[in-house]
This record gives C-alpha cells, structure tokens and sequence, in this order.
C-alpha cells in the first residue's frame, strides 16, 4: 500500500471520478472535495476514500481539508461562465488559492489541469487565456512541485462530447446544423489521462514541466459527429456552418440552459486541439484510440438497453 495521501479538488466530476478510481486502486488513500456530499455519494464504494464538503473557495475551509495530506490534485474547469467573471474566478483566482493552500498546509506536489492551446496572453477565447493564466501561475509557485496536464477534449463512457452529440443529434430531426465543422481535435482516452495523473505522482522528472496529451488520432469536428450518428444509429444531414453562421449559433445557444454552445467556445475552435508530438515518453501509456473505447458505449445496441433501462424506472 502506497502511504501519499491524495486530496482531489473538483475530484466529483468527469475525470476526478475516473481518477479517483485509479488511485484507490494503486493504494493511495483518497480525500474528494465536494460542495454537496449527498449528490456525489456512488464515489463511497471505493475503499480508502472520503467524500468531504467544502467550500474551496474559502482559504481556511481550503487549507483544512489539505492539512496532513501529500498531494493534492485541481481538476476545477468550466467551458462557459454562468455569470460575468467566472472563468477569472474558476480558473485563475482559484488556482492562486490553492497554491496558497497548498503552501500553508505543506503540501508538496500539486497536479494541475490546465487545457491544450491555454495562452494567457494570446488565446483566442477567455476559456484558454485563463486557462493559460492559471497554468502559468501554479508552474510559478515555490515550495511546491507541479505538474500541469493540457489534454484536448475528453472521452469515456460518461463524457460530454460523444453523448451530447449523440443526444443532440437524437432531437434534432432530418438536418442538423454544426458550427465549427473544420475545427480538428484530437481526442484523449480519460484513463489515459487519469493514468498520467497517477505516473506522476512523486515522479520527479515531471517536476515544473506541462505535459500536452492527445489520443493516436486527429480528426474534424465533422468527422467526429459523423462517427458518433452512425454509432448512435442516428443519420442525420449534417450541414456545416460557415464562420459567422458558427457565431451566431452560439450566440444564441449560450442563452439556452446548460449553454450548449457559446461565442466563447467558438472562439476556442480557432485554435487546433492538436498536440505537437506522440503522447509523452515520460508516461508508460498507448493511448487508446475511439474506436476501441466509444462504440463500447455509443453504439446504438448500447443505447436501446439504456433507453429501456430508462423506461422501465418509469414505470412504461
């Protein structure tokens, strides 16, 4: 049993359950921050991990939670803001904060996610220009060694890009509408990710540096909605929008609930997601492809036994 005791925060969401997993498993002991205990509680099935309210924007709450702890691990990220400021808020701000934690509760290792193409000074969009800021700011900090991550976008079985896709396309009938089709990703396993994270834990050749990761592929926007329709069994005519068609897409649909597109997620578009090389030597890790991962849980066989699934909780 490995004796670090890791502290996640934003460790409820997308990755930090994925990770979560993975560390309990190499026997770290495993403390998740979280504002609402009772609305993440499937995370109490791991052994050797606690679920913690806290709000992390308070430095004393913060540095409480960290006391006692080795590493701790910031996956706190939005892709829109609900109110003005927010993505100086999230981003920048709270990253500072934990790094004053960090250094207040003795904490020596922080893994840090950050975004491929952040720029705090010349992103496109406010999402990678505070991206950029924060991850320039932790890699700054003494008395702590860092280690950022800058992944393109995120697959696995409950990921927001493949399944609101898949969703979108579902209700949407005969055409559909895609903004930014030429835009090109390359998309990256979250166990491959959440990996990384694990791999870098006391490795002191991480130390300082900020590791961009990507799946073995690149691919258009379009290609990857075309992919997700078949695998859903939903073909629809898919039409590319032009730049400023793209634009006023999201800006009306950033006034929709849950912001499914924004402006300032176009802007973001105007940058590849792509890195500059294989995923890092420093990491024991193929990265898994799509192909392998996604029709494991988008294909339409998969999908009929969730809908199913569904029905059968309400009672049709």
């Amino acid at each position: 049993m490995n004796a670090a005791r890791i502290c996640l925060i934003g460790g409820s969401g997308f990755v930090g359950r994925h990770l979560a997993a993975r560390l309990v498993r190499s026997g770290y002991e495993v403390k998740v921050l979280t504002r609402r205990r009772e609305d993440h509680r499937e995370l109490l099935v791991l052994p050797n991990l606690t679920l913690t309210e806290c709000n992390i924007f308070n430095k004393d709450d913060l540095c409480a939670q960290l006391t006692d702890m080795d590493v701790a691990v910031n996956l706190v990220g939005i892709l829109n803001e609900r109110r003005k400021g927010d993505f100086q808020r999230v981003h920048v701000d709270l990253s500072c904060l934990i790094i004053e934690a960090c250094q207040s509760s003795g904490v020596k290792q922080l893994l840090h996610m950050s975004a491929l193409k952040a720029d705090g000074q010349n992103g496109p969009s406010q999402y990678l220009r505070t991206k950029g800021e924060a991850e320039t700011a932790v890699l700054a900090a003494t008395d702590i060694q860092v280690t950022a991550f800058r992944p393109s976008v995120i697959f696995g079985p409950d990921d927001l890009f493949f399944n609101r896709f898949a969703q979108l396309l579902a209700i949407t009938p005969g055409i559909f509408p895609l903004a930014c089709a030429n835009a090109r990703f390359a998309p990256v396993y979250v166990e491959d990710v959440a990996e990384a994270f694990v791999q870098s834990i006391n490795n002191r050749a991480t130390y300082g540096q900020a590791y961009e990761l990507c799946g073995p592929s690149p691919y258009s926007l379009r290609e990857l909605v075309d992919y997700t329709a078949k695998l859903s069994g939903n073909k629809r005519l898919i039409i590319n929008l032009g730049d400023r068609l793209s634009w006023w897409q999201g800006r009306i649909m950033e006034y929709l609930p849950g912001k499914p597109f924004s402006r300032d997620n176009f802007l973001s578009t105007r940058v590849n997601s792509l890195c500059k090389s294989t995923f890092p030597d420093v990491f024991d890790i193929t990265p898994a492809s799509i192909e392998s991962i996604v029709p494991g849980y988008l294909g339409k066989q998969h999908l009929n036994a969730r809908y199913s699934a569904f029905r059968s909780k309400a009672g049709r």
